[in-house]
């Protein structure tokens, strides 16, 4: 039950924001958002839900040890990636929705398509990776984009975040048990749900205006998917499909080893195959969002989580989406009641990057945190010049440097998932002087800066986009270049009693 609440309330997000951004900022009509789009990702929920289930149960099987089932859902970065990158640039040139949802399922099927295709070369990448830079890459997510945003939602409103969060704390590290059993997980949704009525903070008429079912069931659209290819203008979306697709494919890869470090380790390619399959799905029945292998399955694993409540959240998202309730849902049970349950998810999270790692290997997880922090950083930056009704391009970066080295931000944010890896690998590595490895790692970052994955961006008076090739990141590929044969011309010459070094820690 605690397992399934936690879930339930990052999958409910997830779904509260497709329907803002949809409905809102695209303009969706409701027959396109809730008729097509929403059991689209019911049936993507449910496919990979049941899936990672039955995988759970036969590794308990196997092994005779409990398994906690790898959780799954939308995946956020390609949200908004797709809404901001690939369907609002369509509305905008076009005002139609119904050409910008189809070039979704496109962008969608893409990434579905690279996501299958890396599983079999996904065993790889997680064998050459130090488990320090897998976790680091997770534990800066989790600090930033998790924990520090909810925690900021209990701290907002203590009346309502305190005593959800002393609940969970309380079961979850301290070992108390609750009155009756209780799971905490339910218990602080329940209370803090209660107190926010209690003290005024809901709309009674939200609510009501929601209290009704329409029954929403899913079709495929394969006629729509097929047409869409017809079109030249979705060669242009390669541009933001591959890198969302490889950051994806990366980000489940991750999620993989933090399972593996909590105990229970699953194979590589039918995990990684059944999320690309999840999200082709996703695009062949409506949905125009990818989905990914979650962060935080050693918080599921410390709750005592097994199969059941993966399934119990596939069959819960699945009828919310096709019975047409997310909207009760998120009117009768604020986030701030489930907060609580993902600060500590977040917490968890960044605590094993430290754990489950070799102690020489903490400075790797440090470096590693930076890119993450950096990304969370300009976000925050990016929404306060919002709010004030400006950009960074209107602002212009030589007036925002004046205050921060904001360019140093941006080319740290930009595939930043993608540099916490490398930068923590490559540290790990000069760690236990493998210097060769290092150097390797080094000339890898070169060859990604060199294609615009890592660093490459160009500020718009809009937004910040991703910009490829060497124009703009040539100063990273000969920087990399130069770490890499450094590491290589003074790795040559270990100095004594360095083994002994390394024996003792």
């Amino acid at each position: 039950m605690d397992g399934f609440f936690g879930l339930f309330v990052d999958n409910l997000i997830q779904l509260i924001l497709i329907t803002q951004l949809c409905g809102g900022l695209l303009g969706m009509p409701d027959a396109l958002l809730f008729g097509r789009i929403l059991p689209g990702v019911a049936v993507s929920l449910l496919v990979g839900n049941l899936f990672y289930a039955w995988q759970a149960t036969q590794r308990a099987a196997v092994t005779g040890a409990p398994a906690t089932a790898l959780p799954y859902g939308v995946n956020t970065v390609s949200l908004f990636a797709y809404v901001l990158f690939v369907m609002l640039p369509v509305v905008k040139a076009t005002g139609d929705a119904e050409q910008a949802w189809r070039m979704g399922l496109v962008a969608c099927f893409g990434s579905g398509l690279i996501e299958l295709a890396g599983a079999w070369i996904g065993a790889r990448v997680k064998r050459v990776t130090p488990r320090a830079a897998m976790l680091a890459t997770l534990a800066g997510i989790a600090i930033t984009f998790i924990s520090m945003d909810f925690a900021f939602r209990i701290f907002a409103d203590p009346l309502i975040g305190f005593a959800p969060l002393a609940l969970i704390f309380m079961q979850y590290f301290g070992r108390v048990k609750l009155p009756y059993g209780l799971p905490a997980g339910l218990a602080a949704i329940v209370i803090g749900s209660v107190l926010a009525w209690m003290l005024g903070r809901m709309d009674a008429d939200a609510l009501m205006a929601a209290m009704h079912m329409h029954l929403y069931l899913p079709s495929l659209y394969l006629a729509d998917l097929a047409g869409s290819f017809s079109n030249p203008e979705w060669i242009g979306l390669l541009a933001v499909i591959l890198p969302m697709g490889l950051f994806n494919l990366v980000g489940s890869l991750q999620n993989l080893e933090s399972a593996e470090a909590a105990g229970d380790a699953y194979p590589v390619k039918p995990s990684l195959a059944a999320n690309g399959i999840g999200t082709i799905a996703a695009a062949c029945f409506g949905s125009c969002f990818p989905t990914t292998i979650y962060i935080g399955h050693p918080a599921w694993k410390s709750m005592g989580a097994g199969a059941g409540y993966s399934v119990v959240n596939g069959i819960a998202i699945t009828l919310l989406c096709w019975l047409g309730l997310v909207g009760f849902v998120s009117a009768l049970i604020p986030i701030e009641a489930g907060a609580a349950i993902l600060l500590w998810i977040g917490m968890m999270i960044a605590a094993q990057a430290f754990n489950d790692t070799p102690r020489r290997h903490a400075p790797a997880v440090v470096v590693g945190l930076v890119p993450a922090i950096a990304a969370w950083g300009l976000l925050m930056l990016e929404n306060g010049l919002r709010a004030a009704g400006t950009t960074i391009g209107a602002v212009g970066v030589a007036g925002v440097a004046a205050l921060l080295p904001i360019a140093g931000m941006i080319a740290l944010e930009r595939g930043f998932i993608f540099t916490s890896m490398i930068l923590a690998a490559m540290t790990a590595c000069v760690v236990d002087r493998r210097f060769r490895t290092a150097a390797n790692w080094a000339f890898v970052a070169a060859l990604f800066s060199a294609t615009g994955i890592i660093h490459g961006y160009r500020v718009t008076e809009q937004a910040i986009v991703n910009a490829y090739g060497l124009g703009t990141t040539w100063p990273f590929v000969f920087g990399y270049l130069a770490i890499g044969v450094l590491f290589l011309l003074l790795g040559r010459a270990p100095r004594n009693g360095a083994r002994t070094h390394l024996s003792h820690t």
